[in-house]
């Protein structure tokens, strides 16, 4: 085996080698593309390497004076350091010089002209690394930078680098101008929900032959989940809102007008009432002369009401039509078998009455069922449940006026927010 490139053109000769012998065996294109991708990899690093050699060690002479306190202070003592850098193409070494003083930590003057993280990962694997925790669970986020870029980083070190990124979101947001422009008709939508999320044990649990009755290997905890954005209306009839629910029309084609500015976040950590505030603060901020609609979409906990409409007493509260779903097929399911094309008729004629303002004529019908079948136990626990679900939110349930006015009825925004993280974590 030959020895290994020490410079970028040396390993630039090293793949063009490589791709020779491989051209003489005839190797695939899968083999090609792994080959050629960590030898490019070790290409860009040496260069690299070599462009922050030629950079110098930062030496500014004898002495580093610096502003103090009390005025101008000398940093005389003078030594080399060298720093453990992770980029996106492997491991950099910096050499660099370091001043200090006695009770004054070293200054490394090519650390401020470098814009070195404080981290050995750069900021380039950080937010990728952030960006992948979006997504998912920290194990996937790091398989899928190391898989990317070849950066192996350990799962303790990615949990503190999300951790750290997201210190400065509140501010951020905080410290915003006006968000995208609104035009004359748009409506200003906020969406307000609550997520059990599973959460994950410091110490993984002792295994036992079988969990006891309640037991879960995780248990939940409630986050604050929230969305605002600005959309324009979008007038539907309900019969094909039936349609879209139980996929009996094709996918709608043509232009589809995208919210505006969308801010998705959620927290453990923030109590509805604070993430409740946010919203109205977000929105008063895109909307400070109230000329917009404004349409709060929420799910149906009783709490999460409460607050939403002492906060909300002037904008159009809507219930989110996807809990409502959910109670019509527990009554369906209640009723008939799972899946059966009897409990499907059954939640589609009750979805379609309820969208045509029907929500008392289906509280009547749930609780005539009660009666007139003689139900008892569950079923009827759970019939008379979800009648009393519906007549509590009918107010917020006037859909077919909602949807002549082309207003939401759904958070899909919130819905699709990722339901995993570590306790004590803040989600955005």
């Amino acid at each position: 085996m030959g020895r290994a490139p020490t410079t970028g053109r040396g390993a630039l000769g090293d793949l063009e080698r490589y791709l020779e012998r491989a051209r003489r065996r005839r190797a695939g294109l899968s083999e090609l593309e792994r080959s050629s991708v960590t030898k490019s990899r070790q290409i860009a690093r040496l260069s690299l390497q070599k462009h922050l050699r030629s950079r110098g060690d930062g030496d500014v002479g004898d002495a580093l004076v610096i502003e103090g306190e009390d005025g101008p202070l000398r940093l005389a003592y003078k030594k080399r350091h060298s720093r453990r850098i992770v980029c996106l193409v492997g491991e950099l070494s910096i050499s660099r010089v370091g001043y200090a003083a006695p009770g004054h930590p070293s200054i490394h003057p090519l650390d401020a002209e470098l814009c070195l993280p404080a981290r050995s990962y750069s900021y380039e694997v950080q937010a990728k690394l952030a960006r992948a925790a979006v997504c998912g669970p920290f194990d996937e986020a790091v398989h899928v930078v190391a898989e990317l870029t070849g950066v192996a980083v350990p799962k303790r070190s990615a949990e503190q680098i999300i951790l750290d990124a997201a210190a400065d979101v509140d501010s951020f947001y905080e410290r915003r101008a006006g968000g995208a422009k609104l035009t004359a008709g748009d409506l200003l939508l906020g969406a307000i929900d609550c997520k059990g999320i599973p959460m994950v044990k410091p110490t993984p649990a002792a295994p036992v032959v079988r969990r006891k009755k309640g037991e879960k290997p995780n248990k939940k905890k409630m986050a604050t989940v929230a969305a605002v954005f600005a959309t324009a209306p979008r007038r539907r009839t309900p019969d094909a809102v039936v349609a879209s629910l139980f996929r009996e029309a094709p996918p709608r084609r043509g232009p589809h007008k995208r919210p505006k500015d969308k801010r998705v976040w959620a927290s453990l950590l923030a109590g509805k009432d604070s993430v409740i505030t946010e919203v109205r603060e977000e929105m008063t901020r895109r909307d400070p002369d109230r000329r917009h609609t404004w349409v709060t979409v929420t799910d149906g906990e009783r709490a999460l009401q409460r607050r939403v409409t002492a906060s909300f007493t002037d904008a159009t509260l809507v219930l989110d039509l996807l809990h409502v779903m959910e109670k019509l097929w527990k009554v369906g399911n209640a009723l008939h078998p799972e899946g059966s094309p009897e409990a499907i008729a059954f939640v589609r004629e009750r979805a379609r009455r309820i969208l045509h303002g029907q929500v008392s004529q289906v509280v009547k019908g749930f609780r005539s069922i009660v009666t007139k079948r003689k139900l008892k136990g569950q079923k009827a626990k759970t019939l008379t449940e979800v009648a009393n679900y519906l007549y509590a939110n009918r107010t917020r349930m006037r859909y077919d006026i909602y949807l002549a006015n082309g207003w939401p009825i759904a958070s899909g925004s919130v819905e699709k927010t990722p339901t995993y993280c570590q306790k004590d974590q803040q989600l955005f």
